[in-house]
């Protein structure tokens, strides 16, 4: 696993295999940050279930100003720090050993992009949508990427708009826009 593009562009990155373990192929991050071209400069990132980080060090490689990580898993939150330290972001995020609905649930940050690459066919994608809508946690204009089975998962946008989806084999990346000012 590598960074794709920006100011880390071809940086290795550390991961973990297990049984229930799937990175994000560099094939669905590249089309992914092709969905959302353009978005990742200074935005304010959140990258929930994050695994390795990569998802939010790509962003951040791209210019985003600051990311917050959250994972339950103490070996994701090991890498996800080394990443981050062998990148240089270490002092443009947060790191935390918190599920994603217990750190919306106190947070008061707004976001202006979010990923959510939970594990697959475990209905975690709803809830957080449905806090971060209800808290207003995002940006007027900010997106949520959602990574998913697509045979199996499915979820609700919670007010939310639709803007782009796409195939890439069984995983489909959502992209959902705040079209509103949540503020």
């Amino acid at each position: 696993m590598r960074v794709i593009s920006g100011s880390r562009r071809g940086r290795r990155l550390l991961e973990f295999e297990g049984e229930h373990i799937r990175p994000t192929t560099d094939r669905v991050k590249e089309a992914m940050f092709n969905l959302i071209q353009g978005r990742c400069s200074g935005a304010v990132v959140f990258d929930a279930f994050a695994g390795s980080g990569a998802l939010s060090i790509e962003a951040m490689s791209r210019g985003a100003s600051f990311a917050v990580c959250t994972d339950t898993d103490e070996r994701s939150l090991e890498i996800i720090r080394s990443n981050y330290e062998s990148c240089g972001f270490s002092d443009k995020s947060l790191i935390l050993c918190k599920s994603a609905v217990e750190y919306l649930e106190e947070t008061d940050r707004h976001f202006d992009l979010v990923f959510l690459d939970p594990p697959y066919n475990k209905g975690l994608v709803t809830p957080v949508l449905d806090i971060i809508s209800r808290r207003g946690l995002l940006n007027s204009g900010a997106s949520v990427v959602i990574e998913r089975d697509g045979t199996q998962d499915s979820f609700e946008p919670c007010g939310l708009d639709l803007e782009k989806e796409r195939k890439y084999g069984r995983t489909v990346v959502t992209v959902l826009k705040n079209l509103g000012n949540t503020d």
